[in-house]
């Protein structure tokens, strides 16, 4: 039996990728929500578009109606809700609790909201499971972290789950996605169009990175977890294992030598004095504990990367 799945935000770079990974299945018809009015998507081989008005529920609730499953991942990046953070606080948080109340009155079944790691914290160290405190200040932290007590508080109308989202990075399904800001895919891109990747800091610090591959490997699985393995809805999604950032640029260096032909030249500040790298384990038992297993390849993710910024910004012009 199909189930009716819709993505708010599925033109944009995770629900893109997302999209592409759950045409495929042949138990789902898809639906992707955007503000924008579509015509027939390119890079989506099934599934069909619906505007979405986030100021009418009237439009809300017609697009919730017969869906079973809603991926809520339509938000504002956190450089713009820096920049207005009465703004972030009305998208990320005010336009996902009127979502959820036309989600409830539509009848779906379950809910799945993508947040981001950032809550617990400005800057990840330590252990951090789904216990820690959340301790997020930045407006991107604030409001995703309102919007998923929104998300969490609907259960037993609806079943809400909680994704907190580390670092993902990968190849969008089309360059003109608003994604080049994010770590990996702007030093993918400053390889390939300057041949040389400036970095801010020393890269010592530690991340923890996890390929796009995984992620919608992530949301088909919970998309399929019995309500018996929900436990309180929410689950950190990263690799589990961290890294400094200067051995992803390094990654980064190897696969442009081996796929492009040339070895980009890297730019960075000198490590302070007595500077180290603090320890980061972004735990994701509770998530492994459900049957997943993480098998994405970063040098896979890395190279689609890259040869996406070579066909777009160099080929193309």
């Amino acid at each position: 039996m199909k189930r009716k799945v819709l993505i708010t935000g599925g033109t944009g770079f995770v629900g893109g990728r997302l999209a592409q990974s759950l045409c495929g299945r042949s138990d789902v018809d898809l639906i992707l929500g955007s503000r924008k009015k579509h015509g027939r998507i390119n890079w989506l081989p099934n599934g069909s578009v619906i505007a979405m008005d986030w100021t009418s529920e009237q439009s809300l609730l017609h697009a919730c109606m017969g869906v079973d499953v809603l991926i809520h991942l339509a938000a504002m990046n956190d450089s713009d809700c820096l920049n207005d953070p009465v703004a972030a606080l009305q998208v990320n948080a005010v336009n996902t609790a009127r979502l959820v109340e036309m989600a409830k009155l539509a009848g779906v079944q379950r809910i799945i909201y993508f947040s981001t790691a950032h809550v617990y914290a400005p800057k990840l160290v330590g252990r951090i499971d789904e216990t820690t405190l959340t301790k997020g200040r930045h407006p991107y932290a604030t409001s995703h972290r309102a919007a998923e007590d929104v998300v969490l508080a609907a259960n037993g109308s609806i079943e809400g789950i909680v994704i907190r989202l580390s670092n993902g990075f990968g190849a969008p399904t089309h360059p003109n996605v608003n994604t080049w800001m994010l770590l990996v895919n702007d030093l993918c891109r400053q390889a390939v169009t300057s041949k040389i990747m400036v970095m801010r800091s020393s890269g010592l610090q530690q991340r923890d990175f996890i390929t796009l591959h995984d992620v919608t490997r992530v949301i088909g699985h919970i998309m399929d977890l019995p309500k018996a393995k929900l436990g309180d809805g929410i689950f950190n999604v990263g690799n589990g294992k961290s890294m400094q950032v200067i051995d992803m640029v390094w990654l980064i260096q190897m696969r442009c030598t081996e796929v492009l032909g040339f070895t980009p030249k890297i730019v960075r500040p000198k490590p302070m004095v007595g500077e180290q790298s603090e320890h980061l384990d972004y735990c994701v038992e509770k998530l492994l504990s459900t049957g997943f297993n993480l098998n994405g390849n970063p040098n896979d993710e890395i190279d689609d990367l890259l040869r996406m910024c070579h066909k777009s910004f160099i080929t193309a012009n």
